[in-house]
């Protein structure tokens, strides 16, 4: 800006840093909440794998694939968990990243107050000094005293008058000075803090672009890993055999070798009734 005072500039950047610091508080939220998510999940797919049957009492090459089935689902839950971990990880790096980017900054900043302050108030001692002296002697004034300096109460004053000025003129001119170094020195600084800010702020883009794409890197790892741990249990099943677990039910289970044998009609009533005589019956006597 051309106003010597103004901070318009310099408060849009500020604004845009403290902007930008924002936006990597939110990712680095969005990170945690993101492992508060893997970390129940992780743990909801263990527990389930572990509690929940499934397919308990099969047998043989079926059952071996049910069983790396589970323990490839408990697999995929510790790998959640341990997604959760890493992704704190990286939260608490971006923390640590913004919080020393703010500190460096503050340093700063400080010294940009310090200066702003201090240019300021010689702008306004220089003006307030300028005002004097234009408000010493109006436009003819002092032709006026000179034409009335015979009088030696008006020469006095003329004379007073004089020496006011002249000092309020030098006073002028040495705040005047002043201002110009301070104005000197305040641009000089202020340039090294838009250096130095732009150099953070080319950090901070780049450090919050990799941090983004780690996190979707390790996302596809982890979707990787999962996959891996889902082939072990296709290449089960591929060796699940269904003529071997029938195979193994019956060995194992079987009552023996040989079927029962048929089951020959016997005639014993007949047999019975050739051997034996068949005697009248003796009557039985009833009581009355």
């Amino acid at each position: 800006s051309t106003d010597l005072t103004s901070t318009v500039g310099y408060d849009s950047i500020i604004q845009h840093l403290n902007d930008g610091r924002k936006n990597c508080k939110e990712f680095e939220d969005f990170l945690k909440e993101r492992a508060i998510i893997e970390e129940k999940y992780g743990k909801e797919l263990i527990n389930l794998s572990k509690k929940k049957p499934c397919g308990q009492t099969e047998l043989n090459t079926l059952k071996r694939s049910l069983d790396v089935f589970k323990q490839q689902v408990d697999n995929v839950g510790q790998g959640h968990i341990q997604l959760a971990q890493t992704l704190r990880e990286e939260a608490k790096k971006m923390e640590d990243f913004r919080e020393k980017q703010k500190l460096h900054r503050k340093k700063i900043e400080l010294i940009m107050e310090a200066i702003h302050k201090n240019r300021n108030l010689q702008y306004k001692k220089t003006m307030e000094v300028k005002q004097t002296c234009c408000c010493f002697l109006p436009d003819g004034a002092l032709l006026y005293f000179s034409s009335l300096s015979h009088f030696s109460q008006l020469f006095l004053k003329l004379a007073q008058t004089k020496s006011a000025l002249e000092d309020s003129d030098r006073s002028y001119q040495q705040n005047v000075t002043m201002l110009e170094k301070i104005r000197e020195e305040w641009q000089k600084e202020h340039i090294k803090a838009c250096e130095f800010f732009e150099t953070q702020e080319c950090e901070r883009i780049n450090y919050f672009r990799n941090a983004l794409w780690l996190h979707v890197n390790q996302l596809s790892r982890d979707c990787v890993q999962n996959d891996e741990k889902y082939e072990e249990i296709r290449k089960s099943l591929e060796m699940c055999s269904i003529e071997k677990d029938i195979d193994f039910f019956v060995n194992l289970r079987k009552t023996g070798n040989l079927a029962p044998a048929p089951v020959v009609y016997e005639n014993y009533y007949n047999a019975q009734r050739n051997a034996t005589p068949v005697r009248s019956p003796v009557p039985v006597p009833i009581s009355r």
